[in-house]
């Protein structure tokens, strides 16, 4: 079970015109990602994604010579199954001999941006093997699913406010999703656009289907109030993101000002960014994404987090079939988790990456029993959007 080789590829995909959508990010041409390859010395392979962007497109340049390069050779020759111990000393680098002995951290420049990232799509890998070589879903590493199958909201809604009903009912019928979410803030103009448009979702839709709202981070806490009384009546399900994941005092000063409940974290970049969002009362859901805040190791750390402080769980889940395997994984095992992410915009990563897809049945996933991530890459399509 030695580690034999680390290895990373960006994959750029394009998407077709007639499937692109517009928002605060500007025109989304293509779905980027960095798929991770651990191999072992007895030939197990496992896969986990790391991403470079929040969104879907991205310059992985970087992000991949960083696992190939940096990442991957501090774990050369260790055993593949000591997830928690290599997950250290890729954070704590050089230092790593000083933090597992002292039992604490010592990690260079802080450990966020594409390094977490990085960490996370190795991470990944890892849970992967350790689950193809004992013959379970990585679920079951982690203490057992909770239940076979959970609730999904359809994440989309980018259409103005004259086409958002459809859009969203549209969403709906696709797999009768009992919950949807629609994009609002910078990318409408001014507050009283969103509002406009939340308000025209909420009228056209039937009164059962609940509503998230997601400002990717783009409104000042003035503007974040505003939105928030002025959509009250909507009975939103949750306001995502309101302001930058830079003003964690300003989200949390949004937070006091309504009863919304205010959800964030896919900005975030390991559990010290989360306890502070715990500490100082600012989020009512977690919502990390695994492949920026460290994979399945620390996503662990991170609901503990939120079943200490009463947070919910909601992974971010807008990525490839490993970010969205590896977070419906910790879902369904979290205290807290309660609802799983679907992305309806064009996701190639999602539902070709892998030979297997995830399908909507009812408005819920099935959780998979299949050992690992429970994936199967897709070779040929690696081989045809790799970037060399």
């Amino acid at each position: 079970m030695k580690i034999r080789s680390v290895t990373a590829t960006w994959l750029h995909v394009p998407i077709p015109e007639e499937r692109q959508h517009r928002s605060d990010f500007g025109q989304t041409a293509s779905f980027d990602s960095t798929l991770v390859r651990v191999e072992t010395e007895s030939g197990l392979v496992g896969h986990g994604e790391a991403k470079a962007a929040v969104g879907s497109a991205g310059n992985q340049r970087a992000l991949a010579a960083l696992v190939e390069q940096d990442l991957g050779p501090m774990i050369l020759g260790e055993d593949a199954r000591d997830i928690s111990r290599l997950w250290d000393v890729m954070y704590n680098g050089s230092r790593a001999h000083y933090a597992i002995r002292r039992g604490h951290v010592f990690p260079a420049l802080g450990r966020r941006g594409i390094t977490m990232s990085g960490i996370g799509g190795i991470d990944m890998a890892l849970w992967d093997i350790l689950g193809k070589s004992l013959g379970v879903p990585v679920w079951r590493l982690l203490g057992g699913r909770r239940q076979e199958r959970m609730p999904a909201y359809a994440s989309g809604g980018w259409a103005p406010a004259d086409r958002i009903v459809d859009e969203l009912q549209g969403f709906v019928d696709r797999g009768n999703f009992k919950a949807v979410k629609m994009r609002v803030g910078s990318g409408d103009g001014e507050v009283a656009d969103s509002v406009r448009r939340v308000r025209a979702a909420r009228a056209g839709l039937d009164s059962d289907i609940a509503i998230m709202c997601d400002a990717h981070g783009t409104m000042n806490v003035a503007e974040a109030k505003r939105f928030c009384r002025e959509v009250a009546e909507c009975n939103l399900g949750w306001f995502e993101e309101p302001v930058t994941a830079d003003d964690k005092r300003g989200l949390a000063e949004v937070r006091a000002s309504t009863d919304i409940p205010i959800a964030t974290g896919e900005s975030e970049f390991n559990r010290f960014d989360f306890r502070d969002l715990a500490e100082l009362r600012a989020a009512d859901i977690f919502q990390p994404d695994l492949s920026i805040a460290g994979g399945i190791t620390e996503a662990m750390r991170i609901e503990a987090l939120a079943s200490a402080y009463q947070i919910r769980f909601a992974p971010h889940l807008w990525g490839g079939a490993c970010t969205f395997a590896s977070g419906l994984h910790v879902a369904a095992v979290a205290s807290t988790g309660f609802i799983i992410e679907y992305s309806l915009g064009a996701n190639p990563m999602l539902h070709e990456l892998a030979h297997e897809d995830f399908t909507i049945v009812d408005g819920h996933l099935e959780i998979p029993d299949r050992p690992g991530l429970g994936l199967t890459i897709d070779e040929d399509f690696v081989a045809r959007y790799r970037v060399s």
